[in-house]
């Protein structure tokens, strides 16, 4: 090897080897020989290059029990967008499945020429669907945060997008500058009164598209393993009949909005229902099956992308 030219990295190698196998149809004994390495490395490196993402791969062909799912869903809850993406099998993450068919909905708007204000939710599904978006150029859209970006510790929340998707859209963006949960509802208050906060709510109340996760409110509640409530917090919403939550905002089974705990000290604004604008929630699991309904059903969100397991777990619920 020439003096000029680098070592490659386990990145590079990895890289080689996912592109050889999803895009250049190799076997991995191919791929071993032409990268000069054993089967089982050929192996490793490929599986490094999807679980490390340098690798995208999307299913172009649109399976026809999906499709079936995709009508059943719109039929039953009356929305204006479905998609169901082939399931993973038991015990794999249903992020996993349904990230690149929520990254192909956002792209659908994005690449839309008319200016748009997209606000985003937070999560593990939302920022599985940023990691699988293809780089856009649509610096005539504006995308803002419908939460705030404060982890109780004072850090940036780890599972914030807005910063993320801003790298691959080059759009101006609009991080919601307060903490996901206040201390107390007077700080919250406190907050939401500084000028460029109330721009921001402003800009995201006035959204033209929303994508939002779903959040279970059970004992395994993101918000509770994110350490945004305490138990006694979580304990407190489910006597109350806490089912699930949206950019933080806790409802019931029937999609109401609780009046107690932390909704009283939630930053940011408030997902509201039954707007006719396009509302899209990305969620997948059977945990969190009866809060996608609830949501469904109260109309906070009027589109899902989910997955076979959780379409037909939907489908069955009274």
């Amino acid at each position: 090897m020439s003096r000029h030219e680098p070592e490659p990295t386990l990145h590079d190698d990895a890289a080689r080897a996912g592109w050889l196998y999803y895009v250049g149809g190799m076997t991995q004994d191919q791929i071993a020989a032409e990268l000069g390495v054993s089967r089982q490395r050929a192996q490793r490196l490929v599986s490094r290059a999807m679980a490390e993402g340098l690798i995208h791969v999307r299913l172009n062909h649109r399976i026809g029990a999906c499709l079936d799912l995709e009508a059943a869903l719109r039929d039953r809850f009356g929305l204006t967008r479905a998609r169901v993406a082939p399931g993973l099998g038991a015990g794999a993450d249903p992020v996993r499945a349904i990230a690149p068919a929520a990254a192909a909905e956002i792209e659908r708007f994005l690449r839309m020429p008319d200016p748009l204000v997209i606000a985003l939710g937070t999560g593990r599904a939302m920022r599985g669907m940023v990691d699988a978006m293809a780089e856009v150029t649509a610096p005539q859209h504006r995308l803002v945060s419908l939460i705030g970006n404060i982890a109780p510790d004072g850090s940036a929340s780890f599972f914030d997008v807005v910063m993320r998707i801003a790298d691959k859209v080059r759009a101006p963006h609009y991080p919601m500058p307060v903490p996901v949960i206040s201390t107390t509802a007077a700080e919250n208050d406190a907050f939401h009164a500084l000028a460029p906060v109330r721009r921001v709510v402003e800009l995201a109340t006035a959204a033209d598209v929303v994508f939002v996760g779903v959040g279970q409110m059970s004992n395994d509640a993101p918000l509770l393993a994110d350490g945004f409530v305490t138990r006694a917090e979580l304990d407190e919403m489910q006597a109350a009949g806490a089912a699930g939550e949206v950019a933080g905002w806790v409802f019931d089974s029937d999609g109401n909005y609780l009046d107690v705990g932390t909704n009283t000290r939630t930053g940011g604004v408030r997902v509201a229902r039954g707007l006719a604008r396009p509302a899209i929630g990305i969620a997948a699991g059977a945990s969190k099956a009866p809060a996608i309904r609830a949501a469904l059903k109260s109309r906070i969100i009027n589109g899902l992308v989910t997955d076979e397991e959780t379409a037909k777990l939907l489908l069955s619920l009274v």
